[in-house]
């Protein structure tokens, strides 16, 4: 199998061109959005979606988002009501995924959307992930660029580690920006739910709508989202949450000024933000927790993040980090 580092490529005219004809041709591509990588391919045939699904080691009952590069490709693809173009009009582009009644006779495939009759729309709004889509002229499932479970990609070297030889090519456009995926809302009931915390914050969302979001729980048998696996967004060492000590055998992920007891003698010390910004934070989660896995401690004390602002969708991957698994 071939290293991935040698099919990084900077992200320019010529290669997001190449990265559409790859794309049109059934093949995978690594593809840097405002989120986080994804591994996109065609999401309109069957037979490149399942390669999606057997690089990444990820369940087909696991629907994937369909990425869109024009505000009009929505209504092609999804039946939208007025919340959902109150929403699209407010945060598109951006880190909002929606998952909405899908439309008879679309193009997003049944395997993407893991036979389900809803589909799960976004539009990024990093520039190069849109003109990669606008170069294939289809819709573009791209899931994490990483190994399911496993911890999400920020940069094209996690694409090369996590995913070895499985995928064509990799446009690198540095560090991911916000750091964590999209924040999944479903419009199929009476009721807009919040599937997943991410990168646009609840109240958000809450203010356009003029109600609160109701909430969903993990689904682990079928979930109408990505990200909805109870033990997700995991390092190899174990995970443990709300830590105000730590021992000498574990690594600490701070976060503030916060000290947990006995930080002296920890193994490694990383901040996700000495500020306390969760935006900060958010942006540093993934690329932290490569770091001390990378260090075979025992453990990764988590000290406790705020829920205010990113902090919901931090807490959300950290907890889903330390679930059993």
């Amino acid at each position: 199998m071939n290293d991935t580092r040698s099919k990084i490529t900077p992200a320019t005219e010529d290669s997001i061109a190449r990265a559409g004809e790859i794309i049109r041709a059934g093949g995978l591509v690594g593809l840097p959005t405002e989120t986080v990588y994804g591994l996109a391919a065609d999401a309109t045939r069957p037979e490149a979606v399942a390669k999606i699904y057997a690089a990444k080691g990820r369940p087909r009952f696991n629907p994937l988002i369909a990425h869109i590069a024009a505000l009009d490709d929505a209504p092609r693809l999804a039946l939208v009501s007025g919340a959902g173009q109150a929403l699209i009009e407010r945060f598109w582009p951006g880190p909002l995924t929606l998952v909405l009644p899908f439309r008879p006779g679309a193009t997003v495939c049944e395997l993407a959307r893991a036979g389900l009759d809803s589909v799960a729309l976004r539009m990024p709004s990093h520039k190069i992930a849109r003109a990669v889509i606008e170069a294939a002229g289809v819709p573009v499932s791209a899931p994490s660029a990483n190994r399911s479970g496993r911890i999400s990609a920020t940069s094209a070297a996690d694409v090369a580690s996590e995913l070895g030889g499985s995928v064509d090519l990799v446009l690198d456009a540095g560090q991911t920006k916000i750091g964590v995926e999209s924040t999944i809302v479903s419009l199929l009931g009476d009721k807009p739910t919040l599937l997943r915390a991410g990168g646009l914050p609840r109240a958000e969302i809450e203010a356009v709508l003029g109600r609160p979001l109701a909430l969903a729980g993990a689904d682990d048998t079928a979930p109408r989202a990505p990200g909805m696996m109870t033990s997700h967004y995991a390092p190899a060492t174990p995970v443990r949450l709300e830590a105000v000590e730590v021992a000498a055998d574990e690594a600490l992920l701070a976060f503030g000024a916060f000290r947990p007891a006995g930080i002296a003698q920890a193994q490694a010390v990383l901040n996700l933000s000495a500020a306390g910004d969760p935006v900060e934070a958010a942006a540093n989660l993934y690329r932290s927790l490569r770091q001390l896995d990378a260090l075979g401690a025992r453990c990764i004390a988590v000290a406790p993040v705020p829920e205010a602002g990113l902090g919901e969708a931090i807490n959300d991957r950290l907890k889903r980090a330390a679930a059993p698994r």
